[in-house]
């Protein structure tokens, strides 16, 4: 049967897995790629906003 154009076609089961591995797969890189990377620029800001505001060494 002909498929409309603007019409969506209808997910087969193989569709359906095919979606369900990419959201595990886009889980697991937010855990290892997202998270680390984040914590990395918290303890960044961290770190600055230490070294600026701390008191000069005492003469």
């Amino acid at each position: 049967m002909r498929q409309l154009k603007g019409k969506p076609k209808k997910e087969t089961s193989k569709d359906k897995k095919e979606r369900k591995l990419a959201m595990l797969e886009a889980r697991q890189q937010v855990a290892t790629v997202v998270l680390p990377t984040l914590a990395a620029v918290v303890l960044l800001i961290v770190v600055f906003i230490y070294v600026a505001t701390r008191p000069g060494a005492i003469e």
